[in-house]
């Protein structure tokens, strides 16, 4: 397949990290395109099915706009038993989710959707489970005063300082980042997407 023929790819996200990660397999979107949506759980919605509908929801909002494009859609959300962690905006939103996942395991989903050049959608989530240490005070006042629980689900991000508060964790590293590049890559393939 020549450059020309390449089909565009979209990533609908402002994400960075989403970003970082898509380069780590060979991946460079043509475009990146947020999608601009109302992330609130909807009433009784659980932390999978969350991720999921999000992450569709992202991949055909951009899509609708873009005929002809393959759009990469994503959402990663936190969830404690059947309970959704917010998105972090303030040091106190932060605390209560460091003091709720402290000594204990948590699951991080992250749902991925791609939607190819004839507009069919293509879904995955990745499910990782994840346990904290034990916080102490100053742990938890240390991660606060760095800032990184910004815009951060479950308030933490694990590429930073809270990688040092994590135990265990079974399942996709770079899907508690925000993509599961293996998952990721499956999709794009079966799009059509040359890899």
């Amino acid at each position: 397949m020549t450059e020309a023929s390449k089909p565009r790819l979209i990533l609908a996200s402002a994400s960075p990290r989403r970003l970082a990660l898509l380069g780590q397999i060979g991946i460079v979107p043509d475009q990146i395109i947020p999608a601009d949506l109302n992330e609130d759980p909807i009433p009784g919605e659980l932390p999978r099915q969350h991720a999921l509908r999000l992450a569709k929801e992202k991949a055909v909002a951009i899509s609708g706009q873009n005929a002809g494009a393959i759009v990469i859609g994503s959402d990663t959300v936190v969830g404690v038993g059947r309970r959704i962690l917010p998105k972090t905006e303030t040091a106190e939103e932060a605390e209560h989710c460091l003091r709720l996942m402290s000594g204990r395991s948590h699951r991080v989903y992250t749902g991925v959707a791609v939607i190819d050049r004839h507009g069919e959608l293509r879904s995955r989530v990745s499910e990782t489970k994840v346990k904290f240490k034990v916080l102490s005070e100053p742990e938890i006042k240390s991660y606060l005063d760095s800032n990184e629980w910004k815009g951060k689900a479950g308030g933490y991000g694990i590429q930073g300082l809270a990688g040092t508060l994590i135990r265990d964790l079974s399942g996709s590293y770079s899907g508690v980042v925000g993509l599961p590049v293996y998952e990721t890559r499956n999709l794009l393939t079966a799009a059509g997407y040359p890899l």
